[in-house]
């Protein structure tokens, strides 16, 4: 589902593996977060004029039972994925990007658990890339909704360049709701003042994705569902938390 124009900065791809099951790849001129959704599996990881490394990946049975294991890789890696649990899934997010950096495994307490918002919309955020880890344009995490309740609200965007408040980023989330057969909302609509603008309302359902090129972004989660979304930024600029707040809601923050 994609509201307005084409993203920049943001390539998403699905990784589903059978027990034993394997993918190759390489990053190229991009850095990659590999977000480990389900099951177990390891990551061999090689950066030019360095030896591989083995990465010990995920754990968890669903994306519902604890915080992320994610693995950023920089620009030029090539990574060998086997699976070594039934049903192994992940997501793979590519910017693109040339400066040089090291694998990086964020998992545990390395991975940021905090309480956001109140009353209907309090929610949980797991923020696993921050900009205090040193990759060229991506922040990641993932964020719960319990049943009814609100996230990415107040509503904000960052889609223009207006510092020190807001800075311009791209964005994907990908859902998962539990039980599969759940639904949520997400509204995707544009400032008043912008030459482009639109307003659209989204049914998501388990696996589906929303590319957010710009415009305001609150989702929320039909009675009886938990609803689950990974979500990575990209951008020129690279500051977690320059949005500005739809101004009519602003004052519940």
């Amino acid at each position: 589902m994609v509201p307005a124009g084409v993203l920049r900065f943001l390539e998403f791809a699905l990784l589903s593996l059978p027990e034993d099951g394997t993918y190759s790849g390489t990053t190229g001129d991009r850095e990659c977060v590999l977000d480990v959704f389900s099951g177990t599996g390891s990551i061999e990881v090689e950066v030019p004029g360095s030896e591989q490394t083995l990465y010990k990946t995920g754990g968890r049975s669903d994306v519902f039972s604890g915080p992320p294991c994610v693995l950023y890789m920089p620009p030029q890696c090539s990574f060998h994925v086997g699976a070594s649990s039934p049903a192994f899934q992940a997501g793979l997010f590519f910017s693109p990007a040339t400066r040089p950096g090291r694998p990086v495994l964020i998992e545990g307490r390395s991975v940021v658990t905090r309480q956001v918002g109140e009353g209907s919309f309090q929610r949980t955020v797991h923020t696993a890339i921050s900009e205090d880890l040193p990759a060229e344009r991506v922040l990641a995490g993932e964020t719960m909704n319990a049943p009814g309740c609100w996230s990415s609200f107040p509503p904000h965007k960052h889609d223009r360049r207006n510092p020190p408040q807001e800075a311009p980023l791209e964005e994907v989330y990908y859902f998962q709701i539990q039980p599969a057969n759940g639904f949520g909302f997400i509204w995707t609509y544009t400032a008043p003042d912008d030459p482009d603008g639109f307003s659209s309302v989204f049914v998501v359902e388990n696996g589906d994705t929303v590319l957010l090129p710009k415009g305001y972004h609150p989702v929320v989660a039909a009675p009886g569902c938990r609803l689950h979304y990974t979500w990575v930024l990209a951008g020129e600029e690279r500051r977690y938390g320059q949005w500005t707040m739809d101004p009519r809601y602003a004052a519940l923050k």
